[in-house]
This record gives structure tokens, C-alpha cells and sequence, in this order.
């Protein structure tokens, strides 16, 4: 583990500004190892030293990760003037950590959200050269065909402007009519990308849920609104 400010660490948790975590050293409340620390700028190794605030230990983590089923009325965005951000679902335990959606979905899509302050995991599973998969239920206005589903493997040609050709996607009809129900598998992100798709073939998606991420499956206990963090299992499973 390297060595990091003490300052930065005990901000990084959530104990305050570096101009606040000073004067609480100041007040001698910061201690290491049993030793009272006045210098924030002190390089200490956060999983190895025992760090005391105001009577309290800092159990130091540097990444969060946590799964969201998202509720349709909230915006995948760290802040918005007008709109709810699924932040505003998190508790101030795990805001602290600044975490920010792996991906978006729309604002009346729900399922499966993946928030976290990993950078590096979360360029991995958005950055369209991995083509990482992500799999939808949804119900769609007209009757989903097999014609439809070979459109699909093919790539679908977007009709709204930019004649985007859609990596081939898998489709799987789960019940078709005037409503049908699918499931989908797209590898890439584009703005809107199911729906679109849909438009291209004249049916209207009426309902979107993501059921799956990568290896990543939605836990199906979590209401939406509802979240939790990952297991150390699941954190495999999206690292590899």
C-alpha cells in the first residue's frame, strides 16, 4: 500500500474539508499509531496504521463500488439544477466516496446502475473498444418478428439522421402481439440506442429495464431506489 497525506485520506472518508481536518489536528484530535498528529501533510499508510478521529478509527477504503436498481425519474449525473440524480438515492455514508454512474441509462429506463469512484473499472466497462454487453427486458409497441431478430444480427441502421450502423445485437422474443416482450443484447452506448433501434423497425419501446452488465446480473431483492454495494465475488467478475 503506498503512503498518502493524512489530510487527503481523512477527506477522502468524509471528515471534512483539508482546511477543517487541520484544525480538528490543531485540537489534537488526529492521532496514528497512538501518536497525536498535527502535520496533515504527514504520508502514512491507510490499511497498515492505525488512524484515530475524535475517538473514532478510519477504516480506509479507496474504492467504492455499489449496484442501484434505478428507478424511472432520475438522471444518470453526478448533479443537475432541475432534475433527481440517482446520487440523491445514496446515503452522505457512501456520497462521501464520490461516486458517479459506470455508464447511464435514460431517465425513465430502470435496472441495473453501477456507481463508483473507480475510474479505471468504469472506462473499462463504458469504452466502446471493450463492446462489454449489456442485456435489456423491455416491452415493445407492434409485433416483435423473426424478421425483426435477424435485423438485429445484422445491425441495425439508424433512421434518425445519422445512419448509424448498430453492432450486431442479440435478440430474444419473449412473447410478441400488438405489446410484445424482449430481451436484448447490445454491446456498445449510444444515446437512446434501444429505443432508437425499435424506431428503426416502426415499434415504440414502452418499458426499458437493464437485467445485466458485463458478468454483472441486477440483484433482484433491490427495489428500485434501492441499492447496496458489490461483493468481492461481483468486483471480480467486472474486473475480469
Amino acid at each position: 500500500m503506498k503512503e498518502l497525506r493524512l489530510d487527503k485520506i481523512l477527506s477522502h472518508m468524509g471528515w471534512g474539508t483539508r482546511k477543517e481536518i487541520k484544525k480538528m489536528m490543531k485540537k489534537g484530535l488526529v492521532t496514528v499509531e497512538g501518536k497525536v498528529i498535527t502535520d496533515p501533510a504527514l504520508k502514512v499508510r491507510p490499511q497498515d496504521m492505525k488512524i484515530i478521529v475524535a475517538g473514532e478509527p478510519v477504516i480506509y477504503r479507496e474504492f467504492i463500488y455499489l449496484m442501484m436498481n434505478k428507478p424511472s425519474g432520475y438522471i444518470s449525473a453526478t448533479e443537475d439544477e432541475r432534475e433527481d440524480t440517482v446520487l440523491d438515492l445514496l446515503s452522505q455514508e457512501h456520497q462521501k466516496f464520490s461516486p458517479f454512474p459506470a455508464g447511464r441509462l435514460d431517465k425513465d429506463t430502470e435496472g441495473l446502475l453501477l456507481l463508483t469512484n473507480d475510474g479505471k473499472l468504469a472506462h473499462h466497462l463504458t469504452s466502446p473498444r471493450r463492446k462489454v454487453p449489456k442485456t435489456y427486458y423491455a416491452l415493445v409497441r407492434g409485433e416483435v418478428t423473426d424478421h425483426d431478430k435477424e435485423a438485429f444480427q445484422k445491425g441495425i441502421i439508424l433512421d434518425d439522421g445519422d445512419g448509424y450502423r448498430c453492432l450486431p445485437a442479440e435478440l430474444e422474443i419473449v412473447r410478441t402481439g400488438p405489446d410484445s416482450e424482449i430481451k436484448l443484447v447490445i454491446y456498445e452506448g449510444k444515446f437512446h440506442q434501444v429505443k432508437r433501434m425499435f424506431q428503426a423497425l416502426h415499434k415504440e419501446v414502452t418499458y426499458l429495464k437493464r437485467l445485466k452488465m458485463g458478468n454483472l446480473s441486477l440483484d433482484e431483492s433491490l427495489r428500485p431506489g434501492e441499492y447496496r454495494e458489490l461483493t468481492e465475488e461481483e468486483i471480480d467478475l467486472l474486473q475480469g
